[in-house]
């Protein structure tokens, strides 16, 4: 998979590297099933979650070795 970038959506993340799920567990993303957050961009969930949008950009792209 290419770097993921703030405007990724996260279903599409979770589609080709499940495992990074416990990285937006971890940020209070309990739904990740749900339509709504599957079809959220990366930014969008950061901007709802209250997180550094950059720091988990971070953190995922190092799980998925990109």
């Amino acid at each position: 998979m290419e770097k993921i970038t703030k405007d990724t959506i996260i279903g599409n993340i979770l589609d080709v590297a499940p495992e990074t799920a416990p990285a937006f567990l971890a940020i209070g993303m309990h739904c990740l099933g749900c339509p709504s957050a599957r079809s959220e961009t990366i930014e969008q969930a950061c901007e709802v979650h209250g997180v550094d949008v950059e720091q988990l950009l971070e953190k995922i792209n190092s799980m998925i070795g990109a």
